[in-house]
């Protein structure tokens, strides 16, 4: 429900963009970025900078060489993306906010009950995949029209 906390809280309007992470959300983020590589160059951009440059691509849909001039450079932004994807740490920031969001609302971390509908149960009890209908299998085809086939005499 909406209260003047609840406004407070969620207002985005002080925020250079509305994709940007507020300081609540970056201490929630922050801790699961990896440190930058033993032995290499320093990184030189900001762990926040290059978070909110990705956030305002996913959320706008813009494409990457619309990217502000005030966020990092667009190949620097995919080459972050994609690093953080490679190396699982997109999916345990979103295993971690997973778990916080269900916290939050006052229910185990890990959900316990799974919801299977009548006609995923259905297709299962007649051989699942195996029962698609035809319409939507490749059509066969006889080895004698497609000339593939060697006549042995």
């Amino acid at each position: 429900m909406w209260t003047t906390e609840t406004r407070a809280r969620h207002d985005r309007s002080k925020l250079r963009y509305p994709s940007d992470l507020t300081g609540d959300e970056w201490s929630l983020i922050a801790p699961l970025i990896p440190p930058a590589k033993r032995g290499g160059r320093e990184r030189r951009k900001d762990e926040r900078e290059l978070v909110n440059g990705i956030m305002y691509v996913l959320s706008t849909g813009c494409q990457w060489r619309y990217i502000p001039k005030d966020l990092p450079p667009k190949s620097t932004l995919h080459d972050y993306l994609d690093l953080w994807n490679y190396d699982g740490t997109l999916t345990k920031i979103r295993h971690t906010l997973y778990m916080l969001c269900r916290e939050q609302a006052r229910r185990e971390a890990s959900p316990t009950a799974c919801v299977i509908d009548s006609q995923s149960v259905k297709s299962a009890e007649k051989g699942g995949p195996a029962s698609i209908r035809t319409a939507m299998m490749r059509a066969r085809r006889s080895k004698a029209r497609s000339g593939i086939s060697l006549s042995i005499r």
